[in-house]
């Protein structure tokens, strides 16, 4: 479920004056770009906005997608949102590109600013009118744009501090069987909370929501209960990055859920060190319907964890797998590979390490080196050898390795996953289960994960090509600071125009 832009049409539907606004999922629809024109056209659309989760994999899409509307119908504005155009302003906005606005960061409260600053005369050309010495969207926050000057950065403002003043914009969704999980039914997505207080130095979510913010527990359980209500919902994502950052918080959403037994399941995503902190109130978890919970095993060796600035350590990451197999929570574990020059050694001790912690899932996935990371930044002249930006979706090797080829890498990975769930002890604990629930939800997970691994292995041989002349991590962004990309404070001066963006560091690591 596109989450993203069911929030900036919600903001977008109930703002003053309220807008006219249609989801258009060509991703859940399997859309060609001649059915996604035909639909803006039935639409009537003057304004085409686009944003992916999968930013940086789905921006080659995106663009084609721009510019078979902008071929279609030229007057139409288009507006980019997401983390990749957010960090690569002056490389999408080109003097013929075919987007017209870039969104930076959170979309909500800018959207409604650009589209109020644009109401008057809707067309890109209004970005060339004078109003003294500047134009009209010099005022609006958090874009981008093109002048007769070249590309314009505005101002930075301070994120959005109450998240309950927009509401999402569920009345948007047409179909709701379109998303389903879990093999229970209807699925959606929520926030309880936006961006992380921690570093770990390969993530940027804390640079693209600047600080960490929560919604009204007591108002998204109401929002829950009526999605279970109204929408036959039954499993929520959490799209948190780190939604246990406040105990209080926290615990307030797991005790209203519990109250009130609502007939769902959830999926989120917490920190080992987290599991632990909370093992008094893990009873109360499973009670207010958490069964599934992801944790960043990034590494099994000590060393790595220190250097990505993980903040934990193996021992942490054994007891939260036991504690949450203890009250009956499915633990998944995110497996990191190429943080570190890999060797078959490392492999070994992966598989054995990730044995003796427990887990009932296994996630493997590739390092992507994003230029906005402080890990992107060390990276700088490491050799990227997957130059198809549509893989770069923690599914491809992306950065070169010296000790081991592609292909056993790959190799090496798809064993690793088909070790870590197909041991004995494994598959005896599954056919023992007695819990009618996690006994479905084992062979549910177990039966669609195989077939996601058979169908990577077939792409691997049949599509998957890595560059005989790789250049470096630094051709593939523009320049960012080290840590912390978006600013917080103010900016001076406000027009800016193709620089690179710094960072001011307003104490986020208190």
């Amino acid at each position: 479920m596109p989450l993203g832009l069911l929030m900036v049409g919600g903001a977008l539907m109930y703002a003053t004056p309220a807008h006219q606004v249609k989801l258009l999922d060509a991703e859940a629809l399997r859309l060609s770009d001649r059915a996604i024109v035909d639909t803006v056209l039935q639409f009537r659309a003057d304004v085409v906005m686009m944003g992916h989760a999968g930013s940086t994999p789905a921006h080659d899409v995106c663009m084609r997608t721009f510019a078979a509307v902008k071929a279609s119908q030229p007057a139409v504005i288009t507006v980019y949102g997401g983390v990749y155009p957010t960090y690569h302003p002056n490389r999408i906005l080109t003097p013929h590109s075919p987007v017209d606005f870039i969104v930076r960061g959170e979309g909500e409260a800018t959207v409604v600013a650009l589209m109020s600053a644009l109401s008057e005369n809707l067309t890109p050309a209004l970005s060339l009118e004078r109003r003294g010495s500047k134009s009209i969207l010099d005022t609006v926050d958090n874009i981008a744009f093109r002048d007769e000057d070249g590309v314009v950065i505005t101002s930075t403002s301070d994120p959005i501090g109450d998240l309950d003043q927009y509401r999402v914009g569920w009345d948007l969704i047409e179909d709701w069987d379109r998303y389903q999980c879990g093999g229970v039914g209807r699925a959606a997505i929520v926030q309880l909370s936006r961006g992380c207080p921690h570093r770990c130095t390969y993530c940027g979510q804390h640079g693209f929501w600047k600080k960490w913010r929560h919604r009204d527990p007591i108002a998204l359980v109401d929002e829950i209960e009526w999605l279970c209500r109204e929408r036959g919902i039954r499993f929520i994502t959490l799209a948190d990055e780190n939604p246990t950052t406040l105990r209080s918080l926290w615990n307030a959403f797991l005790e209203e859920l519990a109250r009130r037994k609502l007939p769902v399941y959830f999926f989120t995503t917490i920190r080992a060190t987290d599991i632990v902190r909370e093992k008094e109130h893990l009873p109360l978890w499973r009670k207010a319907g958490i069964l599934y919970v992801l944790m960043g095993i990034e590494s099994t060796d000590e060393d790595v964890i220190r250097q990505i600035n993980k903040r934990s350590t193996t021992r942490i990451d054994f007891e939260a797998c036991r504690l949450l197999k203890e009250h009956g929570i499915l633990s998944v574990l995110g497996h990191i590979v190429g943080l570190a020059d890999e060797t078959p050694q490392s492999f070994r001790l992966a598989r054995r390490q990730l044995a003796l912690y427990g887990g009932d899932f296994l996630n493997a996935m590739y390092v992507t080196p994003h230029t906005w990371t402080v890990f992107g930044n060390e990276m700088a002249t490491a050799s990227v050898i997957q130059e198809d930006l549509t893989n770069w979706d923690y599914r491809h090797q992306i950065l070169k390795q010296s000790r081991m080829s592609p292909a056993s890498i790959f190799t090496n990975v798809k064993w690793l996953e088909a070790w870590f769930h197909l041991r004995p002890a494994k598959i005896w604990s599954m056919l023992t289960q007695r819990d009618p629930v996690l006994r479905q939800q084992y062979w549910w997970t177990l039966t669609h994960t195989s077939m996601v691994w058979l169908a990577e292995i077939v792409e691997f041989v049949t599509r998957c090509r890595f560059s005989s002349t790789p250049r470096p991590l630094s051709t593939y962004g523009e320049p960012v600071a080290e840590d912390i990309v978006l600013r917080s404070g103010p900016v001076a001066p406000r027009r800016r125009r193709g620089v690179e963006l710094r960072v001011v560091d307003d104490g986020a690591r208190k």
